[in-house]
Formats: C-alpha cells, sequence, structure tokens
C-alpha cells in the first residue's frame, strides 16, 4: 500500500514536468509557421513520399474557396488555411480614390534616401528594366504596371480549418470584409501572408487588413489594425509575422512611413515599436537567440537589422542585400543567413552574437556571395550544411556549404519545372522544389546533384509546401493537396 501511494505521488509530481515539456516536442513535429519548425523550410521527423501524380499516392484533394498564396500551416490533427474569397458585391471607383491613387503612385522625381552601400540613390525607381521605373496606377479603377486590374468586389478574408486525415472543413472563419485597397502583382494574391500558431493560439495576418489572434476552435480573442500599406507599385503584401515565446513581431515596410512592431500575444498590446528607413520588403522575420538573448532579425533592401526582442533595442545592421528583399533569412550553427536577388545577387553569412553597429565591411559578416543565381521570391533551404537556393524565379538550383560559403554546386538547371515562386523545403533527406507549372522536382540532399523525381500534378503551385509526418501539403491555385503513400 505504501509503495502504491508512493507511485500515485511520484506520478503526480512528475506529470507537470511532462506537460512543461510537450509543447516544444509538439512544436518540433508540426508545421507552426511559415517555414517550418525552426524557420529552415526542414521538416526534422517528416517523410513524405518521393513520387506522386494525380492518380498515385494523393491522399486527398480538396477545393479551397477563394485564392491565397499563404503557406497552410499544421498543428495536431488540423490543417490551417487562410484565403480571400471574392464575393458579387461590387464597389464603384471612387473619382477622388483615383485621382489620389495616381497623385501617389511611384514616380522617378521621389526623395532620394541613402542606401545600403551609404551612396544616395532614389527610392527604388531608376534603372532601365526596373518595374519602379514605370509609372503605375495601384489604386482602385487602375491597372499597375504589369497589366493587372485592381479589384472591385468586396472579398471576405477567411481562416479555414481542415482535418488532417481526409481534408474535410471542420470550422470557416471570415474575419473581414472589405474591397481591397490596392491592387496587385499578377502573379499575387490578396493572402500570401502565412499564419503561425503556439498550440493554443491561432494568428491570422491579412497585412492591410489586420492581424487576429483566435482559439484553436475559430473564437476571435483580438485584432490588430495597422493601416493601410501602400507596397511599390502596388504589387502586394507577403511577409508573415513570427512568434516567438509571449511576442509576436510583424514588419511592416512599404512606400510610407515604415516600422517593426511586437505585441503581446495574449492581448495584442504594443510592447515596442521602431521607425524603419526602408522601401518595400516581402521577407518574414526570424527569431534567433545568443548571450541569453532574442533578437528579431529582418532583412530589407537598405539593411538586415537585428533588433532586441524583449525591447525593440537595435543591436546591429549590415547592408549588402538588394532592391525588393523578399526571401526570408535562416540561421543554424551561430550564423544567420540572409539573401536576395532582384537586379543583383546578394548572400550574407553574418555571426550574429558577437555582431554590434554597422558590421557591414567587419568580421562579423563570416562570408559573402555575390554571384548570380540567388533568389528574388523563393526562400532557400538550410538543410544540415547545405544552403539550397534558386535563380531569380526560375528553377536553377545552387546549393553551397553553409559553414564556408564553398560552392557545392550551382545553376543546376531542374528539368520540367517551370516559375518558381514556393520556398524549398526538406525531409528525410530530400529537397522539394514546386513550381507553377504544377511540377514538384524531388533532389538527394547532399554536395552532389542527384535528381530523384519529378511529379505533376493539376495545378499550380505559388504557395508554399508544408510538411507533417508522411505527408506534404501542396496549396495550389484551386486545390490543396495531402501527398502520402496510402
Amino acid at each position: 500500500m505504501r509503495k502504491f501511494s508512493v507511485a500515485i505521488l511520484v506520478a503526480c509530481v512528475t506529470a507537470p514536468l511532462v506537460q512543461a515539456a510537450d509543447p516544444a516536442r509538439e512544436a518540433d513535429k508540426n508545421w507552426a509557421q511559415w517555414r517550418g519548425p525552426h524557420a529552415t523550410g526542414v521538416a526534422p521527423h517528416g517523410s513524405p513520399p518521393t513520387e506522386w501524380s494525380e492518380t498515385k499516392n494523393v491522399r486527398w484533394k480538396v477545393e479551397i474557396p477563394g485564392k491565397g498564396h499563404a503557406t497552410p500551416i499544421i498543428w495536431g490533427d488540423r490543417v490551417y488555411v487562410l484565403t480571400a474569397i471574392k464575393t458579387d458585391r461590387e464597389v464603384k471607383p471612387d473619382p477622388e480614390s483615383e485621382k489620389q491613387t495616381a497623385q501617389d503612385a511611384p514616380r522617378r522625381d521621389r526623395p532620394r534616401r541613402e542606401g545600403r552601400d551609404g551612396r544616395r540613390r532614389r527610392d527604388g525607381n531608376e534603372g532601365r528594366g526596373d518595374p519602379g521605373g514605370r509609372r503605375g496606377r495601384g489604386g482602385r479603377g487602375g491597372r499597375n504596371w504589369m497589366g493587372s486590374t485592381t479589384p472591385t468586389h468586396i472579398h471576405e478574408f477567411a481562416l479555414l480549418a481542415l482535418d488532417r486525415a481526409t481534408g474535410k472543413t471542420i470550422w470557416q472563419k471570415t474575419l473581414c470584409e472589405e474591397l481591397p485597397h490596392e491592387g496587385g502583382h499578377r502573379d499575387a494574391s490578396f493572402v500570401s501572408n502565412s499564419p503561425v500558431t503556439d498550440g493554443q493560439h491561432l494568428f491570422a495576418y491579412f497585412g492591410s487588413r489586420g492581424l487576429y489572434c483566435l482559439n484553436m476552435e475559430g473564437k476571435l480573442i483580438w485584432k490588430k489594425d495597422f493601416g493601410q500599406m501602400t507596397t511599390r507599385n502596388a504589387f502586394g503584401e507577403g511577409s508573415s509575422p513570427v512568434l516567438h515565446g509571449d511576442t509576436i513581431v510583424v514588419t511592416w515596410d512599404h512606400e510610407g512611413d515604415s516600422f517593426i512592431v511586437a505585441l503581446d500575444k495574449s492581448t495584442g498590446q504594443e510592447r515596442w515599436r521602431r521607425e524603419r528607413d526602408e522601401p518595400t520588403s516581402w521577407a518574414t522575420p526570424l527569431v534567433v537567440e545568443a548571450n541569453g538573448k532574442a533578437q528579431v532579425v529582418a532583412s530589407a533592401t537598405n539593411f538586415i537589422r537585428s533588433y532586441d526582442l524583449a525591447t525593440g533595442e537595435l543591436l546591429w545592421k549590415c547592408g549588402g542585400m538588394t532592391l525588393n528583399a523578399t526571401p526570408s533569412p535562416v540561421s543554424s550553427n551561430d550564423l544567420v543567413y540572409a539573401m536576395s536577388g532582384f537586379r543583383g545577387n546578394a548572400i550574407r553569412a553574418i555571426r550574429y552574437g558577437e555582431a554590434t553597429g554597422d558590421i557591414t565591411e567587419s568580421a562579423s559578416v563570416a562570408w559573402k556571395y555575390d554571384g548570380k543565381g540567388t533568389p528574388y521570391v523563393p526562400s532557400s533551404l538550410l538543410y544540415g550544411d547545405g544552403l539550397y537556393f534558386l535563380a531569380s524565379n526560375r528553377a536553377i538550383l545552387s546549393n553551397l556549404n553553409a559553414t564556408t560559403g564553398k560552392q557545392n554546386y550551382t545553376k543546376q538547371r531542374l528539368d520540367g519545372v517551370e516559375g518558381v515562386y514556393a520556398s524549398i523545403v526538406g525531409a528525410a533527406d530530400r529537397v522539394y522544389i514546386a513550381g507553377r507549372n504544377g511540377a514538384t522536382a524531388v533532389i538527394k540532399r547532399g554536395p552532389e546533384f542527384k535528381l530523384l523525381a519529378t511529379n505533376k500534378l493539376d495545378d499550380s503551385f505559388s504557395a508554399s509546401p508544408a510538411i507533417v509526418g508522411d505527408a506534404i501539403f501542396l496549396r495550389g491555385e484551386k486545390h490543396l493537396y495531402c501527398i502520402a503513400e496510402k
């Protein structure tokens, strides 16, 4: 009887300790945020198939209402997806709004600002072949330089919860209904910001439509409105929030007053906000830890900057990125890697733990790569000692040693894959690259290039894949696929 009582006592004492450790283990096995458990693009416990087609290894395929390029997130037995649903409610253009938008459109005579190298430049609108060099109309009723007609219909901005095993919709929550104030790039969507979760809260971020905190059953807890973003040439919005501990961080880089803001995840109250001298960027920030302190690293055109997560104090900054910074930074082994590839090429590997002040030309930059072939839109994959990235938005793959920057291979063409906006993901020593033509290349991880398979589906993929367990989730223009061996 005494032994039995002691056993009960031990169980009661140790149970809270086991429960306290569960969230970390759960996060590692799920895809709770943009770029996966460690924000590197890797699913450490994932093992999806190497081969599939419309008739092979499709566990389920469901149509998602509306349109969105936000990556799905997965927690437990559910998949969460953001979307924008165009309604039949039309709004006639406001002549005064059109006039104001035309006045606010990007122009060559905008004020100059200091660039990343200290030289004076125009605000991203110079140069032959630069989209910003053309005057565009991003407001209601106009067309931007890419020929995309701006919205005239009310959209419903919604969060869906799907059953992970079947794809069946469990619940659907409309969080906002409005006419988008800007148009967008013809290849973009009104919902390209990915959600994030800690297993207790869901954070649905729609940029200019606000940040919403819900419980796991879709009940709204709080919401935060940051105003309206004016993106370069009305290209659209895309940066996702980042969650660390009890703090959620959002970057707001656009053609107006840019800033970065940290909020209490439970209440939505601002903890700090810092101004940023940056034009439009689309990179999602990254939280890293060094010397017992959490840093928020935000990559952008003028500088890569790091802020103290607790106070918002600027810790360091590094120049070297190109215009239209879009790929999100990744980190491992005390290095953070930032890259960009529009009208130039750049990668910087930074020793963030020792960095302070302006480190552009300091030893805190472990190595640089300015060779051709860095990405415009898709983010890189950091998998073991390999840093994988694409050339612009093309299916041309490079792989560098992440520690030294040495080239393992570069400019390897992925035949059969066309137009890559989705970021690279990895699992089970395999690398997955999805294209807008519906094809996904599967590469063997390692210093030598080896193509394992090229798989084709009847959809177009701009959203980045997510991997959990034995499945890879591919969000297309119309459908969400769960690819797994049946």
